[in-house]
């Protein structure tokens, strides 16, 4: 079997394809791809979903291989009648059960041999109406001495839903399995039900509430891919330093919250004041403090000024000294590292077998960031590299924030200089992409005129093509992928959210651990519910 027909490799991001160019292999083939691909190193699964057409399920498969910057992409196609039964990937890759869950809830289709094929989302259309959430089959162990703690669905502080179940002997947990899907939203189907670009930005911006920067640029990129067009350097340059900004307001108010965990009120109200400022600094550029209405495809309709440039630096000037004041003190404090060094670790083993992403990932020694292995928006021309430590425990974590935010202040600065400075092609082109065009890097898409880019609602996007589009938000790996039909609507819409992957790693972080030491472990990740439940 040749490399054509067994696989298609993007090198851009966000990418576009013909859905007839992306190869067709029987399962035995499909699984033996994978295994060999799995077999480099830093190669991880993004996306592996179905989509039905006619008679048949297509089984999509989108793997990123960081070390050569490539999308692999591949599928294999089954019969919808009889319901297919398949050997399981995950028995040999266990990144791949949480895909692997979501195909048998959606489709009923059965992967022979998954240790844990149950449900995650409870979507109202799922294939078994009996499994609901009050027979969720939890994992159980008996033994003299151990009982079962639930926490949730309801919690006491403002937070969503979702069950927590530890099983303890004494204090010590040993086993903790987390139950989500409270409040499935269909959002996915949303995308394929509204029809209209500016509606479809809306959905992605509340796809998750603490992400709406990193979503909604991860829906444009996927647009903007089938529309044949990307934004000006400008505006690429001005959607990182909003991306940037987002992250750097979590970054300090997940500081604080950690903060609050361990009783520390100076630490917690010198980082909740900082947050304030960041995110007010983004009210005065688009109105919203979390950047709603900011990206649009094709354009902006809050393009960065000077005197909004000039304000970012202010303020990134004051938060910068401030904070790492507060932050030395913190990290410096026997008080404070007695808590979070050595609890709720997860080794670098751990992290990538469970196909950890984002700061999670890197936090365990993984070299695991999207800024890096697969560049897109201002990223492209950037190169970025990327802080990482190796403890895996909530003092890594914990530290990571510090680390990146001063790397996101640097990005943001560097991006500002160069458009202040007026160093920018640009052309006036934008022309569509023809499917024997592609895959294209960034470097061949036109872009359009600067002086021009407002939000172009009205796109035509290339018929029976698939469009990728990854975006590292704070939390890691966005992953927005969009199909087509022969008219150019979007028939199926795939969205991922970091929190897909990384909901396990707390899992494993806890295991050991006194059962007093989840807040904290959880603040550490501070992971997505309604993000993992779209």
């Amino acid at each position: 079997m040749t490399k054509e027909t067994r696989y298609i490799e993007l090198f851009s991001n966000p990418g576009m394809v013909a859905l007839e160019a992306i190869p067709v292999l029987n399962y035995p083939d499909f699984i033996a791809f994978l295994d060999l691909v799995m077999g480099e190193e830093g190669t991880h699964c993004v996306a592996y979903f179905v989509v039905p057409k006619g008679d048949t399920y297509r089984f999509v498969c989108c793997m990123a291989a960081d070390e050569n910057h490539a999308l692999v992409l591949f599928s294999h196609e089954q019969p919808i009648k009889p319901t297919p039964s398949l050997p399981s990937i995950t028995v040999k890759h266990f990144q791949f059960h949480v895909f692997e869950r979501e195909i048998h809830e959606q489709f009923g289709i059965e992967f022979e041999g998954h240790p844990w094929l149950k449900p995650i989302r409870y979507p109202f259309d799922r294939a078994n109406q009996d499994s609901v959430m009050n027979n969720y089959p939890f994992y159980s162990i008996e033994g003299e001495g151990l009982h079962e703690v639930g926490v949730g669905p309801i919690h006491a502080g403002i937070i969503e839903p979702g069950h927590f179940r530890f099983i303890c002997h004494g204090e010590r947990v040993l086993h903790l399995e987390i139950h989500l899907g409270y409040q499935h939203r269909g959002m996915e189907k949303l995308f394929v039900e509204k029809q209209h670009i500016l509606a479809q930005s809306l959905l992605a911006e509340s796809m998750a509430g603490d992400t709406t920067v990193g979503h909604a640029l991860a829906y444009a990129g996927a647009v903007e891919a089938l529309a044949g067009i990307r934004v000006s350097q400008q505006r690429s340059m001005e959607r990182i330093v909003a991306l940037e900004l987002e992250r750097i307001a979590v970054h300090i108010g997940d500081t604080a919250a950690l903060c609050t965990d361990i009783a520390y009120q100076f630490g917690q109200v010198v980082n909740e004041a900082l947050r304030t400022i960041i995110i007010n600094t983004t009210q005065i550029w688009c109105g919203n403090r979390f950047g709603k209405g900011l990206i649009r495809p094709g354009g902006t309709n809050y393009p960065l000024t000077q005197e909004v440039m000039a304000t970012i630096l202010k303020n990134l000037e004051e938060v910068e000294a401030r904070y790492n004041q507060v932050t030395d003190r913190i990290f410096s404090l026997p008080s404070v590292l007695s808590r979070f060094e050595e609890t709720g670790r997860v080794t670098t083993m751990q992290a990538t077998l469970i196909g950890a992403v984002g700061m999670a990932a890197r936090s365990s020694g993984m070299y695991r960031d999207i800024r890096w292995s697969h560049p897109f928006s201002g990223y492209v021309d950037h190169f970025y590299d990327p802080a990482m430590l190796h403890k895996g425990d909530v003092w890594a974590r914990a530290m990571l924030r510090k680390l990146e935010v001063g790397k996101s202040m640097e990005v943001i600065r560097e991006m500002i200089v160069e458009m202040t400075n007026d160093q920018l092609p640009m052309t006036n082109d934008q022309l569509p992409m023809t499917n024997d065009q592609l895959p294209m890097t960034n470097d061949q898409l036109p872009m359009t005129n600067e002086k021009s880019e407002n939000p172009n609602y009205d796109l035509k996007l290339a018929p029976d093509s698939l469009a990728i589009s990854l975006v590292e938000g704070w939390r890691g790996e966005i992953c927005h992928i969009a199909i087509t039909d022969d008219s150019g609507n979007i028939i199926h819409y795939k969205a991922k959210d970091p929190s897909l992957h990384n909901w396990m790693a707390l899992a494993l972080a806890v295991r050991n651990q006194e059962i007093s030491d989840f807040p904290l472990c959880n603040k550490s990740f501070n992971l997505s519910y309604c993000g993992n439940d779209l």
